[in-house]
């Protein structure tokens, strides 16, 4: 047994973590023994086995008056410990001012969860993810300079980071287990193995930790295949998988002897505008369940209840894909904490495995569902007309448009305006747009920006007099997972017309800052053209959980008695936002809707069912038909190989390091021996060996991409994501593309790759699209667009 690995051992067979600054080597004696400790097969409570049954819920994603609701049905699904992130940007959105009342009482849902006989881990950040804006981290980070400062030990970002975790410690530092409360455990930082590689990141966030008083066992959670890479001693390690419990485990085994626990558990999927709903397999959750409980091990299901991301909190997959309003993850209790079919297995399948003498509450009752007649909107207020009557002072004159957290807007609406000279016709061009903009020229709308495409221009008609140039701009989400965090929000300058700099503009802004508040807007009776916001109302002579439907809608926001209840857009596939029934009134409820695009109806009704899998492309901003094809002919290929069976990754090495912009990687047959192509994840690696930098990355081209039976999307493949995938396209009418399958790459900017790193489709043996052979290509230009 080698020095380190016997270190490793004595740190586990103590607590497992710091106690008041020490930790305990094997066999110590200690006056003030823990409660709760980590011995060498097992978490100890008192003395006893523990194994930890664990669900999480984001108390920020349900409304507080259901807490215990939701409690209630994570004990009657047969868990003892409910996991609990906290979002440093939901109690800190303006640096300093700190807020944990009412919705944000982060210890009272503590003290809640242990009432209901629950433990509770916790799980502080500072980066989370979570599919929630920034991964948690606040906007206002983002005013220092640099492009890689984010999660690093740069002060710009640890000095921040301290002060919220000293926070942290003052308000619950009292809930931990030796204090009498019911936190066991403390999480540092969040799946860091993936995204960095400096361990004395790790080191320097564990001890802010301690600094913050923190004395139950720390730990640190890391995918299956970044659990080597990112141990560290004093801190205990879990793995995240939705799959293969036995291979997680066994990269625990190399790091660590104690208990073998899992972090995330993945019981399904979170959705992403556009796509559709994604769901999880109860039957093979099960059996995944029931393998870690046989095998004394441990595990947190993730999520156990979703909920809703209300507000404006949602966050963004990678390169940007933004997140639906709706959380419901296919979870085992559902967004409005409904208790079913999937529920009763997951349930029915821990039962066996409770401890001698435990037993299981009956699960709570639904809450009360409401229908809402339709009723209309009669009133509306024009964004833009609201933006030019902003007072002199609020409007910032800049020389050339900067994101705008240098101007202290946090998120929102944001109108860019510039007087434009006569002249012929010419392109319009910016260096950046984050998110989506509409163009118009003297109040007409010309087109759109959508950096979901990366297209960042439009083309203008020629002007025989000067004209008035506005382009509004709406920030949908900043991006929650890589290297990608770093999303600075709005029009970024240069701006060219007609290759020449557009300067002198004229910037206001909608800030909707932390929870989604509303502008003053002076209503007008009738319909609005363009972007507006709408007012209307219902009267309830009951209150009761219901779903507005809003498939008759385009995109944007609503608030409902002044609360903003998330975004929505009428692409899909949730149709429909999740109104609980403590935020209705008896009697007249206001309801107001920002709408982008123009709704088809101004109508909105209650529904007592959701929506959650219904896609509508056609409701989506215009994008011009994509004539772009691969042009590999004549071109050699710079690697051609056989992928090894199974499911792990593998890294390629070429004989020679290539240079060229774009990549593809071509799939020449499948192992099942069927016509399809599946990638999880792909990553190029540089002459160092490391992955390059992803995140100015594009789909150039795709051979075809399965759409409506599952999210199969190419972006898949370069989103850090290994649980989803691309697949080529196998619904519809066949026949379906067949080998060769191309996925080409465009990475921004000439790079030198010199390998690259394959993740097969995950899953069990068998699953449709694993390549085998295959053949890849560097270049300048592989395609011909």
């Amino acid at each position: 047994m080698s020095k380190p690995l016997e270190s490793r051992r004595r740190v586990l067979r103590g607590a497992g973590a710091a106690m008041g600054g020490m930790l305990l080597p094997a066999g110590a004696a200690s006056a003030a023994t823990p409660r709760f400790a980590i011995g060498d097969n097992d978490f100890l409570l008192d003395g006893q086995r523990l194994q930890i049954r664990c669900g999480e819920m984001h108390f920020a994603r349900v409304p507080r008056e259901y807490w215990t609701h939701r409690l209630k049905a994570i004990k009657a699904m047969g868990l003892n410990t409910v996991c609990a992130y906290l979002f440093w940007n939901y109690h800190e959105w303006r640096e300093g001012k700190y807020d944990w009342r009412g919705q944000r009482d982060a210890a009272e849902f503590c003290r809640l969860a242990q009432q209901e006989g629950l433990w509770v881990i916790l799980r502080p950040g500072p980066y989370a993810c979570a599919e929630w804006e920034m991964g948690g981290l606040p906007w206002w980070l983002l005013k220092s300079p640099g492009d890689a400062f984010l999660r690093t030990r740069e002060a710009s970002f640890v000095q921040p980071a301290r002060r919220w975790m000293a926070e942290v410690g003052r308000v619950l530092g009292a809930q931990q287990i030796t204090k009498g409360g019911p936190i066991l455990m403390v999480q540092v930082e969040n799946e860091y193995g993936f995204f960095g590689e400096d361990l004395d990141y790790m080191r320097e966030m564990r001890a802010m930790l301690l600094g913050a008083g923190f004395d139950v066992p720390l730990f640190q959670c890391n995918p299956t295949n970044a659990v080597v890479k990112s141990h560290i001693d004093g801190l205990f390690d879990v793995v995240n998988f939705g799959s293969d419990p036995a291979a997680g485990f066994k990269e625990l085994d190399k790091v660590q002897k104690g208990p073998r626990m899992c972090g995330e558990y993945y019981s399904g999927w979170f959705d992403t505008w556009g796509a559709p709903h994604r769901r999880g397999s109860a039957n093979g959750a099960v059996a995944d369940i029931q393998t870690m409980l046989k095998a004394n091990g441990s595990f947190s299901l993730y999520m156990a209840h979703g909920g809703t991301t209300f507000g404006l909190w949602g966050g963004c997959d990678r390169p940007f894909r933004p997140d639906t309003s709706s959380y419901d993850y296919d979870a085992p209790i559902s967004e409005a904490g409904w208790t079913g079919e999937k529920f009763q297995a997951y349930r029915d399948g821990i039962k066996p495995h409770l401890m001698t003498g435990e037993t299981l509450p009956a699960a709570p009752p639904q809450n009360a569902l409401i229908a809402i007649a339709p009723f209309a909107f009669k009133e509306s207020s024009p964004v833009l007309a609201a933006m030019a009557a902003m007072a002199p002072n609020a409007v910032i004159k800049a020389v050339s448009p900067q994101p705008i957290e240098q101007y202290d807007i946090s998120r929102g609406l944001v109108s860019y305006r510039v007087t434009l000279p006569a002249g012929p016709a010419a392109t319009l061009e910016a260096a950046k747009v984050r998110d989506l903009a509409w163009v118009h020229l003297d109040g007409k709308q010309v087109g759109t920006m959508d950096t979901r495409h990366r297209r960042f221009s439009v083309d203008l008609p020629a002007r025989d007099q000067p004209a008035t140039l506005e382009i509004l701009l709406y920030t949908i989400a900043r991006v929650n997972f890589g290297v990608e965090i770093h999303d600075r929000k709005g029009l970024h300058g240069p701006v060219l017309l007609g290759g020449k700099p557009l300067e002198n503009w004229e910037i206001r802004a909608i800030d909707f800052d932390a929870d989604g508040v509303l502008p003053a807007l002076t209503w007008k009776t009738g319909r609005s053209a363009g972007p507006a916001f709408w007012r209307g109302g219902f009267d309830a002579a009951q209150t009761g959980d219901t779903f507005l439907d809003m498939s008759g809608w385009g995109q944007g926001i609503v608030w409902v008695n002044g609360r903003c209840l998330g975004r929505y857009w009428s692409i899909g596939p949730t149709q429909t936002m999740y109104l609980p029934g403590p935020w209705i009134k008896r009697g007249r409820n206001e309801v107001v809707v920002l709408d982008l695009t123009g709704p088809q109806s101004a109508r909105i009704a209650g529904l007592k069912m959701p929506i959650l899998d219904r896609l509508r492309p056609d409701r989506d901003l215009p994008r011009p038909p994509s004539k772009v094809k691969p042009r590999l002919d004549g071109v050699k290929p710079v690697h051609e190989g056989e992928f090894a069976r199974g499911a792990a990754t593998q890294d390629v090495l070429f004989a020679q390091p290539a240079s060229g912009r774009q990549f593809c990687l071509e799939s020449l047959d499948a192992f099942d021996g069927k016509g399809y192509a599946a990638v999880a994840e792909l990553a190029l690696l540089g002459v160092d060996g490391k992955p390059l930098n992803q995140s100015n990355w594009t789909i150039a081209y795709a051979s075809s991409e399965e759409a409506t039976k599952e999210d199969g999307s190419a972006l898949n493949a370069i989103n850090g994501q290994n649980t989803d995938h691309w697949h080529t396209a196998y619904s519809g009418k066949a026949p379906h593309p067949a080998h060769p399958h191309r996925l080409i790459i465009d990475l921004g900017k000439p790079a030198i790759v010199a390998g690259m790193r394959y993740t097969p489709r995950q899953g069990a043996e068998g699953v449709t699209g694993r390549i085998r052979h295959y053949r890849v290509y560097v270049g300048e230009s592989l395609t011909n667009g």
